[in-house]
């Protein structure tokens, strides 16, 4: 007699609980995922941040051999109006107008020199012109008015260039596209013997030279103040996180015969853990 076997027409299914197994690894793994990714694209960013200080760094080194010294850097022109570190490296690097520096230049925000004549007219003679140092499609050179929304409240013109990092905090109004915070530029004067706060304008580096744009807090919120001066130390913590604590006899700074180059890093405020520099960072809290 054959067997009669009844065939079910019910299929095979996954059970809830199977299905909340699943799903529970899967969130799991993400959870796993997410900070590694971040961090490899936060390595990434430092990366091409350094490949960028290495871009001008270089070009510093062909204004230099030009001009037998490196760009200036103080807070003001000789005009007296605000003109700083970071304005003048961009000038140096691809002149006030994109199209080369010229050598009569004096670090004017106005592109005059001490005759009064204005150097950076685009439609004159540009035979004059050095440079740019920098190609102009990856400088990374922005107007102030891009940036920041109160540029004025510290004195800058709108059309003065910086040239910025790559992490891209801040985005343009206008264009809508994300541009990165200024790079400080900071020279060198190696006949001075401080290093401190107590007394910037006898030290090889000035804190000050920077200050004014640092005053204008964070484009996005100008009432976010960066760390470099939010707690009112007078310049201490770039003094405390440029000091070179290899040389242990007196307080020396990083670089002290070059200049000094910094980012914001990726959370946009200067003086932080995040900050990239062109010298072996590593961020000190002050004491």
């Amino acid at each position: 007699m054959k067997s009669i076997v009844k065939k079910s027409n019910q299929q095979a299914a996954f059970t809830i609980v199977e299905l909340l197994t699943v799903m529970s690894i899967i969130v799991i793994l993400i959870g796993l995922l997410v900070p590694a990714l971040n961090q490899v694209k936060k390595f990434a960013k430092e990366v091409k941040q350094r490949a960028q200080f290495h871009s001008i760094s270089a070009a510093i080194e062909l204004f230099n051999s030009e001009f037998d010294t490196f760009p200036e850097s103080s807070m003001n022109g000789p005009d007296g109006n605000p003109y700083c570190g970071a304005m003048k490296l961009a000038e140096a690097m691809v002149g006030q107008d994109l199209m080369g520096f010229h050598p009569d230049s004096v670090f004017n925000s106005n592109g005059e020199n001490y005759q009064g004549r204005f150097l950076y007219d685009p439609t004159g003679d540009l035979s004059a012109r050095k440079g740019p140092y920098l190609p102009i499609d990856n400088a990374n050179a922005y107007r102030m008015d891009e940036i920041y929304a109160n540029y004025d409240s510290q004195g800058f013109l709108p059309s003065s260039f910086v040239l910025c990092d790559v992490f891209g905090q801040v985005v343009n109004k206008n264009t809508g596209l994300r541009i990165g915070m200024p790079i400080l530029y900071y020279k060198s004067r190696p006949s001075k013997l401080l290093h401190s706060s107590a007394n910037p304008d006898n030290s090889i580096y000035n804190y000050m030279d920077n200050h004014n744009l640092v005053a204008l807090g964070k484009p996005w919120d100008s009432s976010e103040t960066h760390r470099f001066i939010a707690d009112g130390t007078s310049g201490e913590r770039f003094y405390e996180n440029t000091w070179n604590d290899k040389v242990t006899t007196t307080r020396r700074p990083f670089n002290e015969d070059t200049y000094l180059l910094i980012s914001a890093g990726l959370d946009g405020d200067y003086g932080t853990a995040d900050d990239i520099c062109n010298f072996d960072f590593k961020y000190k809290e002050i004491q």
